[in-house]
């Protein structure tokens, strides 16, 4: 296979104590586009290489002073050294072996004649032209790293300002809530303070939600067992009769799922809170389930009271009803209500 071609002029760095040789290698080369700075020894070889510039290196095994095996030792040292070219004698194949170990990208054998010439020429394009894929390759590596870090310092950054935003709408949330309750303490007619308590479970479902995310590492996906707990733990106080006991097992849903999940179990529990036990000033136990079921969440709603009282507030006809099945309408889901005795509203999901 022919080496790919080194570019026109390139300059050739040729060690060997041999002067008449390198005369003969410069005056070759030179032929072939090439310009040939030679050195004499290796001590003046390293010199001449430290200050670069040059594509390949010549270098001589047999030299007095320093010999081949130890120049080539500090040409390796070198900053980005170039690559190295090492010549031997015919009946020396452990040197070749040892330079090419001690990181030569080639070797030639030098012989009489134009084929010693002619072959280290093609050795010294090859050299040149894996040299030049070597250094395109680590720049593209850059580029990729350069590139990867850059989108990992975008995505932290969007991932920052993601946090401040949820933050940022949870405290919104929060003082509408509040407001919300103040409201409720001045009206003096039950169905109205009614009316803007179950407002206010309805934007505490949503706030929960931005709350969890801006002291979550990952913005994209809600523990769904810790937020439903929070909200009905946040029901709770705000009903001191309200009994409710919660099971979840541990499922993970994308943060707008959950917030429909959040307002439809704001519903559920409020509904039954308000009907299922009419005689019952002190209330009765309301018992929420999360589950897993294959490959479906399923969130139900259970209650040991009068049986079918509010069925009409989840079965479509009521505000409540109309928001249960509208949420649910949103993540796919799917409502099925059971009375008597007591009841039970399931609301089966998809969990992505």
């Amino acid at each position: 296979m022919t080496p790919p071609a080194s570019p026109a002029t390139s300059r050739i760095l040729y060690i060997d104590d041999d002067a008449a040789l390198c005369r003969l290698v410069q005056r070759a080369l030179g032929r072939m586009g090439h310009e040939v700075v030679t050195a004499h020894g290796g001590e003046q070889g390293v010199a001449l290489a430290r200050q670069g510039g040059f594509a390949a290196i010549c270098l001589d095994h047999y030299m007095p002073g320093a010999d081949g095996l130890e120049t080539l030792a500090e040409l390796r040292a070198l900053p980005d050294p170039a690559p190295v070219i090492f010549v031997t004698g015919a009946d020396e194949t452990r040197v070749a072996v040892a330079a090419l170990r001690a990181g030569a990208e080639d070797f030639v054998v030098k012989t009489p004649g134009e084929s010693f010439l002619l072959l280290l020429h093609r050795a010294m394009e090859g050299a040149v032209g894996r040299a030049s894929m070597r250094r395109q390759q680590a720049e593209d590596a850059a580029a990729v790293r350069e590139a990867r870090d850059r989108a990992e310092e975008l995505a932290a950054s969007r991932a920052l300002l993601l946090q401040e935003v949820n933050h940022r709408v949870a405290n919104s949330l929060q003082i509408i809530a509040s407001l919300t309750r103040l409201q409720e303490g001045a009206v003096a007619d039950p169905a109205a303070r009614a009316a803007l308590a179950a407002v206010r479970h309805r934007i505490a479902a949503v706030a929960q939600v931005h709350r969890r995310l801006y002291t979550s590492a990952d913005v994209r996906s809600v523990a769904l067992t810790d937020y439903l707990g929070g909200l009905l733990a946040e029901i709770g106080r705000s009903v001191e009769t309200a009994r409710i006991d919660f099971t979840g097992a541990p499922l993970e849903v994308p943060p707008d799922r959950a917030v429909s999940l959040g307002v439809i179990l704001s519903e559920l529990v409020t509904n039954a809170l308000k009907y299922a036990y009419p005689d019952m000033p002190e209330g009765g136990p309301i018992r929420v389930t999360l589950a897993q079921e294959g490959d479906a969440g399923v969130l139900r709603v259970e209650d040991d009271g009068v049986g079918g009282a509010g069925a009409e507030q989840v079965s479509g006809t009521g505000l409540g009803g109309r928001i249960v099945h509208a949420m649910a309408g949103t993540i796919g889901g799917l409502v099925e209500f059971a009375g008597g005795p007591g009841s039970r509203v399931t609301v089966r999901f998809g969990l992505v």
